[in-house]
């Protein structure tokens, strides 16, 4: 559930005052405090957050909603603010680890319909034996050395919550290219909240590292497990973070 800033400073006079408050929530989209995709506190959280009536704040709901600026599924009201443009990756980048190629690297990307490893079904709740949608994802330089690979597979969660990713199964023959780089974007426009954990283990024996993210959203639900394999003498891995606004 998203966190709400006090009220600091008095609702401005002259204008109704359901307007009032959608200006506020809406100055709290902005400034970070409510992330694109957040959940929003229910009706009646954000009543006493603001010192009003409980039909007050559903008319600045409905407001925002018909402004675009806010969305309801069926798990409730979501911020819905607009993202990155849409020809940019999300600094975050999907797959882990495609965000740096470098210069004069080949890559290649494709998605398969096909039964994911016994670890990675464990973990996203597929039953053994079951497909799932799966991604793979190569780097190599020039003269053909491998760089990076990452193989991610998504969760029956995510296939049935993010509408962009259940309609690539079926195309998911692992030939055609694979147009994913947004999947985090998608994923929080369908309300969710993302929680990533990396983990980085030295492979023995040899100069690579896996990094492994799992990541799930708001409700504790696995969304997608991605291993990375690169080589640490040769490659660097670059993590970006964006910081919250204080609450």
């Amino acid at each position: 559930m998203a966190r709400t800033t006090p009220q600091s400073h008095p609702l401005t006079e002259g204008e109704p005052l359901y307007r009032r408050i959608a200006a506020q929530l809406l100055g709290e989209l902005h400034d970070g405090t409510i992330p694109p995709g957040e959940r929003l506190p229910g009706e009646r959280q954000l009543a006493e957050h603001f010192g009003v009536s409980r039909e007050t704040v559903r008319q600045a709901l409905q407001l925002l909603r018909r402004e675009g600026l806010v969305a309801t599924d069926r798990r409730g009201s979501h911020a819905a603010l607009p993202g990155l443009p849409v020809g940019t990756p999300a600094s975050d980048g999907f797959p882990l680890g495609s965000g740096r190629a470098g210069r004069g690297a080949v890559t290649r990307a494709g998605v398969a319909w096909e039964v994911p490893p016994p670890a990675h079904a464990e973990a996203l709740g597929v039953a053994p034996g079951r497909p799932t949608l799966m991604h793979r994802y190569r780097s190599a330089s020039a003269d053909g050395r491998e760089l990076r690979t990452a193989v991610t597979s998504f969760s029956p969660v995510a296939l049935a919550e993010v509408g962009e990713l259940a309609r690539y199964r079926d195309r998911a023959d692992g030939t055609g290219a694979a147009e994913l780089r947004r999947t985090y974007d998608w994923m929080r426009r369908a309300g969710l909240t993302l929680h990533h954990r990396d983990t980085i283990t030295p492979i023995a024996g040899t100069p690579a590292v896996r990094v492994t993210r799992r990541v799930h959203d708001q409700y504790a639900r696995p969304l997608e497990i991605t291993e990375l394999v690169m080589d640490a003498q040769q490659d660097v891995l670059v993590y970006e973070f964006t910081v919250p606004a204080a609450v």
